[in-house]
């Protein structure tokens, strides 16, 4: 084969590269959705060099201008947040995001606010498990741990796909603040512990942590007290400053939420002697709240206040 040739086949081998690779939005179905209130646009398929492929929606107000900035929430468990056709919850219910963003503008809580939705996939546990604590277990747990999750944590894979890849997409496509004061990251269950994970990974791209009613226990089935312990181990030897960064935990009192309160307790006494006088941290407990998507809907206005409009902060679960 001449030199020219190489060259050629070189420089082919490196677009296809790229376009696999580089730029996921060349391989994105932009899909508008009409809701209650906003649209959602979905992009099927978004393709990573880090994680397989899904879906992401991203919420926008119906009066979104490019003019404007808006913060961002990057929800885990995307298809679960807008509509009960896609949703993978046993019940098929759906937290209702856009419906509480409707009686949150109207009730003049008017922040600009772009909601992500990140569908997870049939890795979401080896994706959502934090993976430095994983690294922390002593033998057996860890291979406990990795039988019960279906698989070795790559939850650092998934924050680089989060943080190289889809934040920049996200950034480039629509008018966002770029600063971690308006970058936040939210989830519930495993959801909840990934966002921790996120923000103790990535203190300079995400301002706030939403770790709803967070799975503390580590696994779907296997209890073993170290599993949590190396959780809040990580959480307070990395925890960022509440000075600049917002925590939000929460759980319920039903179900599997009755194991999480030890735990939650545990890290209650991690984040007092952190906050210092900071009013950067709540947390909170949803009584007679079980574990499922309808109790975080009606979790997810304080949320946001608390993020958004700390002056209007107040529990207002139903």
């Amino acid at each position: 084969m001449n030199v020219f040739l190489q060259v050629f086949f070189m420089k082919l081998n490196l677009l296809i590269f790229l376009l696999v690779y580089g730029a996921p939005s060349l391989f994105s179905q932009d899909t508008i959705i009409d809701l209650n209130f906003g649209k959602l646009h979905r992009y099927s398929d978004f393709a990573s060099k880090y994680v397989q492929p899904r879906n992401i929606d991203i919420w926008i107000s119906d009066n979104y201008c490019a003019d404007s900035s808006y913060n961002v929430i990057y929800f885990q468990d995307g298809q679960n947040l807008f509509d009960p056709a896609f949703a993978t919850s046993p019940d098929k219910s759906e937290w209702r995001i856009d419906e509480c963003l409707d009686s949150m503008y109207s009730a003049d809580l008017k922040d600009q606010i772009i909601i992500v939705g990140i569908w997870s996939t049939a890795n979401r546990r080896p994706e959502y498990y934090p993976q430095k604590p994983y690294e922390a277990l002593h033998m057996p747990n860890d291979e406990n741990v990795k039988a019960d999750i279906g698989g070795e944590p790559i939850s650092d894979m998934y924050l680089k796909f989060i943080v190289k890849e889809l934040k920049p997409f996200v950034d480039k496509k629509y008018s966002t603040y770029k600063t971690a004061a308006h970058t936040f990251i939210a989830g519930s269950s495993m959801g909840g512990l990934l966002a921790m994970y996120a923000i103790c990974e990535y203190p300079k791209v995400f301002g706030g942590a939403a770790c709803i009613s967070t799975h503390w226990v580590g696994c779907p089935k296997y209890r073993n007290p170290e599993v949590p312990s190396t959780f809040l181990a990580y959480l307070k030897e990395n925890c960022p400053s509440l000075k600049t960064h917002k925590f939000y935990f929460d759980n319920g009192t039903e179900g599997l939420e009755i194991e999480y309160n030890e735990w939650q307790i545990r890290a209650n006494f991690i984040m007092n002697d952190k906050w210092a006088g900071y009013n950067n941290c709540v947390i909170m407990r949803g009584l007679d709240h079980g574990h499922n998507e309808k109790a975080w809907a009606s979790r997810l206005p304080s949320v946001l206040k608390f993020f958004f409009k700390p002056e209007k902060f107040g529990v207002d679960w139903k």
